[in-house]
């Protein structure tokens, strides 16, 4: 399997911060990764570098083949599937749900005077029903549900069929139905060898979809460690991670973490 995306000695600084430090991290076709992390730890960074919006101030990066700084970004970018809060507070409330994902064809949020073939509608609508929310279709964005709207933008990343979807915290606002909801429809996703390589930032183990095989911790902007999920996922590197003494649980692929209790 090749490399859809390759970091080596990766680091990002604003002024006197470091928000990454010197991470090296390698996905492969195929992979879902889950990146963990307290607030803080670099994540959102990591996915901004991830996808071609943030250059690094030191180090090399590799996405889909092609190395940043030397690659024209607007012609890379449609080839990356991004969910993100920032990106979804641009989404305008008065667009209709089916012209929210066509119009990534364009990679632009809102439809003007662009013009779309039928193979376009062909494919925004079956993302629609793929991820049931087809009834929705003639529905504005902003009378949809938190929920339906994390769905709405998990399609629109899908729609230019891209190589790489990176996924930043979106179960976040959610409450506990529509948090199992999402990681359902992303264990499927996951669970799809047609699916692109993945990456899911979170902040819980709890919003770990079944199917991914990967995890990369991070702290404090660096790697505290990375791998095949079930053997990196440990009560030891989570507490590591999370810099509190924490007991981890697995059932049918699914994790849970609280806090150790120390007894007299």
């Amino acid at each position: 399997m090749s490399a859809v995306l390759e970091l080596a000695e990766v680091t990002v600084r604003r002024g006197q911060a470091t928000l990454l430090d010197r991470v090296t991290w390698v996905v492969k076709e195929g992979e879902r990764w889950v990146v963990l992390g307290a607030n803080g730890a670099g994540k959102t960074t990591l996915l901004q570098v991830a996808s071609a919006s943030l250059h690094p101030t030191s180090g090399a990066v590799g996405v889909l083949q092609e190395l940043i700084g030397t690659v024209d970004v607007f012609e890379l970018r449609p080839r990356i599937g991004l969910t993100s809060a920032a990106l979804a507070d641009r989404i305008p409330r008065q667009e209709v749900v089916r012209d929210v994902v066509v119009s990534a064809s364009y990679a632009v949020l809102g439809r003007w005077r662009e013009e779309y073939d039928d193979l376009d509608h062909e494919r925004a609508d079956a993302l629609l029903r793929e991820f049931s929310i087809h009834h929705l279709a003639d529905r504005t964005y902003g009378t949809l549900s938190e929920g339906e709207r994390k769905r709405v933008q998990i399609a629109r990343s899908l729609m230019t069929d891209p190589e790489l979807l990176l996924l930043d915290e979106p179960a976040a606002g959610l409450d506990l139905g529509g948090r199992e909801d999402l990681v359902s429809t992303l264990s499927v996703l996951a669970h799809d060898p047609a699916s692109p390589a993945t990456v899911l930032v979170s902040h819980h183990v709890e919003e770990i979809p079944p199917g991914f095989t990967h995890v990369l911790m991070l702290r404090d902007g660096a790697v505290a460690a990375a791998g095949p999920i079930g053997e990196t996922l440990t009560d030891r590197t989570l507490s590591q991670t999370f810099g509190m003494p924490l007991v981890l649980e697995e059932h049918d692929g699914r994790y849970a973490a609280r806090r150790r209790l120390h007894r007299r």
